[in-house]
This record gives C-alpha cells, sequence and structure tokens, in this order.
C-alpha cells in the first residue's frame, strides 16, 4: 500500500508533533480526513465538470444518489446529502435546467415532487462514474482486495455515524 496520506511517508500513524495528551490515533484521523477530504472536493469539481461544464461540484453527489435510488422526494435527497430545503431546491432547479433532471408529481402524494435522472443524466453521470472507478482500480491495484473492502465498511460505518 502506497503512503499517499500527507504523514511524510512514515510507516506510523503518530503525529509529529506533541499532542498535549490527544490520543495520537485521533490526531491521526483528523489529519487524513483532512486531507482525504480536501482533495475528495476538487476532485468531485473535476467529476461535476465532466458531467456537464456548468455543473456545481455539489450537484455530483446527488447525481450518484439518484443514481442509486431512481425517485426520490427532494426532501428525502436533502436529508440524506445534509443540507436544507432552499439549497435543494436550488440545485435541483440547476440540474433541471441542465436536463440532467427531471420532476414528477409523487402519486403517494399529489402535493410533493418525485426527482429522478434523465436518460441523458444518467448517462453523462455513470461515463464520469465508470472512468472515477477505473481510476480507483488503478489507484488501489496494489492492495489485497480485503483491504479494499475493510475501507470500504470502515467508511459505511464511519458514514451511517455522521447521520447522528
Amino acid at each position: 500500500m502506497q503512503d499517499e496520506g500527507g504523514n511524510g511517508g512514515r510507516g506510523d500513524i503518530g503525529p509529529a508533533v506533541p499532542t498535549g495528551g490527544m490520543d495520537q490515533a485521533f490526531l491521526a484521523l483528523e489529519r487524513e480526513l483532512t486531507v482525504l477530504l480536501r482533495r475528495a472536493r476538487a476532485k468531485s469539481g473535476e467529476m461535476a465538470r465532466a458531467v456537464h461544464p456548468d455543473l456545481e461540484s455539489a450537484a455530483y453527489g446527488l447525481l450518484a444518489r439518484l443514481d442509486e435510488t431512481g425517485r426520490l422526494r427532494a426532501t428525502e435527497l436533502a436529508a440524506y446529502i445534509g443540507v436544507g430545503k432552499a439549497t435543494m431546491s436550488r440545485q435541483l432547479r440547476a440540474l433541471e435546467h441542465l436536463g440532467l433532471i427531471a420532476r414528477e408529481p409523487d402519486p403517494a402524494d399529489g402535493r410533493a415532487w418525485l426527482v429522478h435522472l434523465t436518460d441523458e443524466g444518467r448517462a453523462r453521470f455513470r461515463a464520469v462514474r465508470d472512468a472515477r472507478r477505473v481510476a480507483y482500480v488503478r489507484q488501489l491495484a496494489d492492495w489485497d482486495r480485503d483491504e479494499v473492502a475493510q475501507l470500504a465498511r470502515l467508511l459505511h460505518q464511519l458514514n451511517r455515524g455522521a447521520d447522528g
């Protein structure tokens, strides 16, 4: 496994500065998550622009969720992503304007709308997602498959814990 986590090539996870009693494992986690999230934000912007040049980077996650689930209410999408209704409404209007999503009345509740990817939105999103997965495979080529599965499991556990 290559060290690209920003710890200066050290094999250990301990910090380079005194911690003042803070658990070194949590400081290492904070440091590595900071690097990961910074890189993820930059990569998300690249992927969003690959889907459509006018797409905001934050909207890429909405497309991913809609591809995964199919039709969703805007409120469900907002809750999953962790944004308010006004932000979600603005992002969905932009996606609809770009022709990447469509809305339809919710048959279970005439006051609500369901949002879904258009055929064009799905095709564009999946092309970018597939290219990203190829990059992940290349980046993690010398990892054991069990390590990849463990990382996915731990990240899922971390994300699930962030909901509460």
